[in-house]
């Protein structure tokens, strides 16, 4: 990039794009004193021009179909942060690609499903897409990845990577409230969506970032192959209350590695020890582990929602581009990256945390460990809480190690028996 004036066009003016704007607009001297290139916002784009916010914007520059910033301006740089995996977002992205428009974005949503099309669109127009702030906030574990870590092998990649879950459990835990009504409070301070959080809460959020992670850490295509992934909507303060008086805490954890050549993905809440090092990450904060060859075992942690972590990631990226840096979006060429062979999750195993709601009558529990028996899931533990009031109990199970497809199957007979009043709650052993 020769050119010292850089236009810049930002789509997307919600909490992360608002924040971003600023960011641009105050630190236009610091930008131009490390990396000699002088910025100008000359394009915004959001639904609504009159929409109440808490900066004045710019009505001469502002384009409600952002399509036509790509007709009436000039741009070298687009930001994207409307955060759709499909419609307008792919579309302005797509479209400045091919108009070789550099596009820095936070989008894993985009990124997770059509990031190998406009990785090679990118390549083919010699422009960056760039998309660090899509996994992990403000850590910088892409550029870690790419660049950092260059030639190791790597063979394991995992962590927390939602920073929303991480701060209801760690907050259900701190004071003993509900998560519904924690939940709220993670609204009210802006870590949860205030509308509808579910892609947060049931895991998919934490998905799409570890298929971009995987497609880095290992050089494959994105995989396409529907996985293990569960949330956190279905645990309750007496789930964390019990995991602790195991010595354990509950983490929604995002989990890729490569075994025997095969790529297993999976995110779902597991049981970790109190004792360990993601076990005392807590509050809104992220951790992401790598394991490879020959760099061992590194850690990288720090906030993973909010606006000012990923704006700070999205600026990082900025300067990458401004230096003059035309990278490969995944690290090699396109035509290198193989499509990963999927790992048969139905082989996996670990131990389990069950926790039944039961009639309270003669018998039950007999059945329920019958149905264990039937599906060769040895137990460790049993513990019995009695709810006289209500003439019920919970009964929490801790069993042995068992085959991925074997506590499924018990999980669905469970589902089946008439003495057990709610869906029961499943909790891998990490």
């Amino acid at each position: 990039m020769i050119n010292k004036k850089i236009n810049i066009a930002v789509v997307g003016l919600g909490q992360v794009g608002s924040y971003l704007l600023n960011e641009l607009n105050t630190k236009k001297k610091d930008i131009e004193l490390k990396t000699g290139k002088k910025i100008e916002i000359v394009a915004i784009s959001a639904k609504n021009k009159n929409k109440k916010r808490k900066f004045k914007i710019n009505k001469s520059i502002f384009f409600k179909n952002p399509i036509d910033i790509i007709k009436n301006k000039k741009i070298n740089i687009l930001f994207e942060v409307i955060g759709q995996s499909d419609g307008v977002s792919k579309k302005i992205v797509e479209t400045s690609l091919k108009n070789k428009i550099h596009v820095v974005t936070p989008n894993k949503a985009l990124i997770a499903k059509h990031g190998d099309y406009l990785s090679k669109l990118a390549e083919k127009n010699k422009v960056n897409l760039e998309f660090e702030a899509s996994v992990a906030g403000g850590i910088p574990i892409l550029r870690t990845i790419k660049e950092g870590l260059a030639t190791n092998k790597l063979f394991k990649v995992y962590g927390i990577l939602n920073g929303t879950c991480n701060y209801i459990l760690s907050e259900m835990e701190k004071t003993k409230d509900s998560f519904k009504n924690v939940l709220k409070k993670a609204q009210s301070l802006g870590y949860a969506e205030p509308g509808n959080p579910k892609l947060d809460l049931n895991g998919y959020d934490a998905f799409a970032k570890i298929r971009i992670l995987s497609s880095l850490a290992f050089n494959k295509k994105i995989s396409k192959k529907k996985c293990l992934m569960e949330g956190i909507e279905n645990l309750e303060y007496k789930d964390i209350e019990i995991a602790s008086q195991l010595n354990f805490r509950i983490k929604l954890l995002g989990i890729t590695e490569i075994i025997n050549g095969k790529l297993f993905e999976r995110v779902y809440p597991s049981l970790v020890k109190k004792d360990s090092y993601i076990g005392n990450v807590n509050g809104v904060m992220n951790a992401v582990i790598v394991e490879g060859k020959p760099v061992g075992e590194i850690v990288l942690q720090g906030e993973g929602a909010g606006p000012g972590a990923t704006s700070s990631a999205l600026m990082s990226d900025l300067l990458s581009i401004l230096r003059g840096n035309i990278k490969y979006p995944f690290g090699i060429p396109d035509i290198k990256r193989k499509k990963p062979l999927p790992y048969n999750e139905k082989i996996s195993s670990h131990s389990l945390y069950l926790r039944l709601e039961v009639k309270d009558k003669p018998g039950v529990l007999s059945e329920i460990t019958k149905l264990l028996a039937n599906n060769k899931i040895s137990i460790e533990r049993v513990i019995q809480i009695p709810d006289h009031k209500r003439k019920s109990a919970s009964i929490v199970i801790i069993t042995h190690r068992a085959l991925e497809n074997r506590s499924q199957n018990l999980i669905n007979s469970l589902k089946r028996n008439n003495n057990i009043i709610k869906k029961p709650v499943q909790i891998r052993l990490f």
